[in-house]
């Protein structure tokens, strides 16, 4: 920390003309926060009372010695550090702290055990969104700064080196937009005794994250006609491919006992997530394969929606990680869905 010796106080009343060394803060209760005044503006005397109104009595001149540093030039040196790609940020510098934003839609991924090594640090911060949240171009993602007016640039150096060690703390990657086959199964939809709701449901869900259903097939409660369906989506090139519906314990459930016989390797079935426990996650060849069970068509946010987007950002989702999805795992089912404003998934 810099020694106080090193910054001349002056009372405001006698600061008319000097330079402001930092932004200079105003709260309005219910109506306002934001800056009152900029970091290098000259103070005039009809400043005097508003600076007093804030309860600012004296301002710093700062004199700062070759091994301090301010805070907007380490913000700066920080946010560098810190965003990887698809993460952008401005160099202009809003009451000391830097903004991270989303340079594109994606998945946000963040480096939690470096994360903490930065912050373990004390004079220099970092707040982000939770991993594996879902973003949109512009949004805030992530924000920075040093905490004190002027800090020590071996403090800011090492945190910077935390940063870059592990490079990158904080990354947005993009979807990638694939064209997708779905396997519709249960004999009440295959023999038309009730009309199927599950399509709209996944082909709605793709196009938001800017994928498409290329094929849609049917198959009744039959093992082989469920893995031939599966083997025509193959043939045909898709490169996801989703089931719907028996995934539960009845004996007619015989989805998943389809997708074995179809060739699927690596699969987990079963997660600690509500609504979702009975979601079957595989591959077969290098096409994954996701058994949505008959939650997904009945409540907005499911199992799906968390593991779909780390999917097609390549990662391979198995037991390990499906069982991190315990904590955070249950849904609140609120009247109205803020997902991903919420804790579902969040771990």
């Amino acid at each position: 920390m810099a020694e106080v010796s090193q910054k001349k106080i002056i009372p405001v009343t006698e600061a008319v003309g000097m330079v402001l060394p930092h932004d200079i803060t105003e709260i309005v209760k219910d109506v306002f926060k934001g800056r009152a005044f900029k970091k290098g503006h000259v103070i005039r005397p009809e400043d005097v009372d508003h600076l007093r109104r804030l309860g600012k009595e004296h301002i710093y001149v700062l004199r700062l010695g070759p091994e301090e540093i301010h805070e907007n030039e380490a913000a700066v040196c920080l946010a560098k550090a810190l965003a990887g790609s698809g993460v952008t940020y401005s160099e202009e510098i809003v009451e000391g702290k830097v903004s991270l934003k989303a340079a594109v839609d994606g998945l946000l991924k963040i480096n939690r055990e470096a994360l903490y090594r930065f912050n373990l640090l004390g004079e220099v911060m970092c707040s982000t969104l939770h991993d594996n949240t879902p973003v949109k171009k512009g949004e805030q993602v992530a924000a920075s700064r040093l905490i004190p007016l002027v800090g020590e640039r071996r403090v800011v150096a090492e945190a910077v080196a935390i940063a870059q060690g592990a490079y990158p703390i904080v990354q947005v990657v993009p979807l990638a937009k694939v064209k997708a086959g779905l396997v519709i199964t249960g004999s009440e939809v295959f023999y038309g005794r009730i009309q199927d709701r599950f399509e709209a449901v996944l082909r709605e869900k793709l196009a938001q994250i800017g994928s498409e259903v290329s094929m849609v097939g049917f198959a009744p409660d039959d093992i082989g006609l469920i893995a031939a369906e599966i083997h025509k989506c193959l043939d045909a090139g898709t490169e996801l491919i989703v089931t719907s519906g028996g995934m539960s314990v009845d004996p007619d459930d015989v989805t998943r006992l389809g997708i074995k016989e179809a060739g699927a390797e690596s699969t987990v079935y079963g997660t600690p997530v509500l609504p979702g426990a009975m979601f079957l996650v595989g591959r077969i060849g290098k096409v994954p394969i996701l058994g949505v069970p008959a939650c997904g068509m009945f409540h907005k946010i499911t199992v799906l929606d968390l593991v779909l987007p780390r999917i097609l950002i390549g990662e391979s989702i198995g037991r390990q990680e499906l069982a991190a999805l315990g904590h955070g795992g249950l849904c609140r089912n609120c009247p109205q869905c803020h997902y991903p404003i919420c804790g579902f998934g969040k771990d």
